[in-house]
């Protein structure tokens, strides 16, 4: 038998967590054939002499909905292992929606997701309305890892209501419009259908994105759909009623939660990450989890592998960027703003404006003043990382003047980093550990120039398995690949077995890790974006092609639309 690609040498970590074992992989046709010893020839060889080989990493949270449109690898989640993607979340999605409406679906993800409206229209040519001809138009595209896709619910609301779906509830011909939306959506191949409930989601005009006006039943109504259907998962953003101690409304939305599990037997799943300031909510949730499955539901969360860390320096946002006296200079090129800060007088004016109040609320990752303890200098990935607070006592000086300070000591080119959840990282490792979590949610493609979470994979096999010891890399792999392929139904993903997808990463188990963050202007029209890399990646293949070489692409395209349940039958 000859072979398209045979990785030699390697110690395959199958995905399974079961121990670690040396073999040569061989694919043929995009699908792993051959395990063992191969002396064949191969029209194309990957030397994993010294390296791991191991399923392709799966990501069941991201926003790529509008990047895959311009960015067909899927940067920067490709750099550290992520092979196929999952998109649509939190409701947002560019379908259904006519081209000559597409100002309303831009309208829900400007604020909420920190996806410039600029770049929407220079990267994206509108070929669809409904969803089944969205999936259509994504199947058509070149891509270099694999896609999936949500129907989301503003999206659907929008499409039904219009104008409405910002103002009103939705009447009983609009909520069955809306399900056969869902509907249609579905059996064309949605992973399924998500919401969002959060008050951190608002339009730039400070109105509820549209998912935010339904009700309850609205939500029981769409995911009823599923039910009828038997096929599809249900993610939400939550309700925020986790962010203050003892909100009696916690254990009202939960109760919800658990009983719409039961009553339609699809999966729902939603984020988890715990606060400082309600330290033991996240309990709460991990017992929701169990409650549900006792009860015969399946639910499952998404936990992140660090804290929840917002990005801050003067080519991006600043805590001081929505202040009085902030403002004006910020919006200043960065050349002048640098020239200004060495003025005295535009320094203490600056130094005291950073006291003022915010003169709008921030959402989500946006910045906003935060206490000093909590914004840390970001000049490594693995640190440690000093607070601005401890820098200003050390000096004698005020901590904006600090932060200031060292911005300028490295040309305004130095970062700072505040986590706004998973301060606590023993809660984090927790929260991992338990069995029905998924380590996921990226948030890929959105709070583009906010957060950089791609990351997030290869931080746990640095940070948790080769500094902190406490997974193994067979453990590791499998919460990586495995886990999230069984929970988001890629039944042929997941697994280095005979007859599987051959998506692969070829990795250094020494080595790997997430490289400084950089600020690139590589979105259409020149949006910035905030961008993260990897080391210690030796090959990344998808469907039997590599894809990346040492974080080189290839040429290939290899990449595939993942397409639901009742499409693949």
């Amino acid at each position: 038998m000859s072979y398209d690609l045979v990785i030699k040498n390697g110690t395959v970590v199958d995905g399974s967590g079961l121990p670690r074992y040396r073999a040569d992989v061989g694919v043929r046709h995009g699908r792993i054939v051959t395990i063992g010893r191969i002396r064949e020839r191969a029209r194309e060889v990957v030397d994993a002499e010294g390296q791991v080989v191991t399923p392709g990493f799966v990501d069941g949270h991201t926003h790529m909905d509008a990047q895959i449109f311009w960015d067909p690898l899927g940067t920067s989640s490709c750099w550290h292992g992520i092979t196929s993607v999952v998109m649509g979340n939190c409701g947002f999605t560019l379908a259904p929606c006519a081209e000559e409406n597409k100002h309303l679906v831009v309208r829900n993800l400007q604020r909420a997701e920190d996806i410039p409206p600029a770049a929407m229209e220079a990267g994206i040519e509108w070929r669809w309305t409904t969803f089944p001809e969205f999936l259509d138009c994504l199947d058509s595209l070149p891509k270099g890892i694999n896609y999936g896709g949500y129907v989301g619910h503003s999206a659907i609301r929008t499409y039904v209501m219009g104008e409405r779906a910002f103002e009103q509830p939705a009447s009983e011909d609009d909520l069955r419009a809306m399900e056969r939306e869902v509907r249609d959506a579905i059996r064309a191949g949605a992973i399924g259908f998500t919401t969002s409930r959060s008050p951190a989601h608002e339009t730039p005009d400070g109105r509820y994105v549209a998912s935010r006006l339904a009700t309850w039943d609205e939500v029981r109504r769409l995911v009823g759909v599923m039910s009828e259907l038997n096929a599809g998962l249900f993610e939400i953003a939550g309700e925020g009623v986790d962010r203050a101690p003892d909100d009696p409304g916690l254990r009202d939305y939960h109760v919800r939660l658990r009983d719409l599990a039961v009553e339609t037997g699809r999966p729902v799943t939603f984020g988890v990450f715990s606060r400082r300031g309600v330290p033991d909510v996240w309990r709460k949730y991990l017992g929701l989890l169990d409650e549900t499955a006792a009860a015969g539901g399946r639910m499952f969360a998404q936990v992140h592998s660090r804290g929840l860390n917002v990005l801050l320096s003067f080519k991006t946002q600043l805590p001081f960027d929505d202040l009085p006296a902030w403002k004006p200079f910020r919006a200043l090129p960065l050349d002048e703003q640098k020239r200004q800060l060495r003025d005295p007088e535009v320094r203490r004016r600056l130094v005291a404006g950073a006291h003022d109040k915010p003169d709008r609320k921030a959402l989500g990752t946006e910045a906003r003043p935060f206490p000093y303890e909590w914004i840390f200098v970001y000049d490594t990935v693995p640190g440690p990382h000093r607070t601005v607070a401890d820098v200003a006592r050390e000096r004698g000086i005020d901590p904006a003047t600090a932060m200031i300070d060292l911005a300028l000591e490295k040309d305004l080119d130095r970062f700072f980093v505040h986590p706004v959840a998973n301060e606590m990282q023993e809660d984090v490792l927790q929260m991992m550990k338990h069995p029905r979590a998924v380590v996921t949610f990226s948030d890929s493609g959105a709070h583009v120039s906010q957060i950089v979470d791609s990351s997030l994979q290869t931080h746990l096999l640095s940070h948790w398995v080769r500094e902190r010891q406490v997974f193994t890399l067979e453990e590791a792999v499998r919460m990586l690949t495995l886990v999230p392929a069984t929970h988001w139904g890629f039944a042929d993903r997941g697994l280095v077995r005979e007859g599987f997808v051959a998506d692969l990463v070829v990795f250094d188990p020494d080595t790997i890790a997430p490289e400084m963050p950089e600020v690139a202007y590589d979105l259409p029209a020149g949006a910035r974006r905030l961008v993260q890399k990897a080391r210690g990646v030796a090959a990344t293949v998808v469907h039997g092609e590599v894809l990346l070489r040492e974080g080189k692409h290839t040429d290939a395209l290899p990449g595939q639309l993942l397409r639901g349940p009742l499409a693949r039958r």
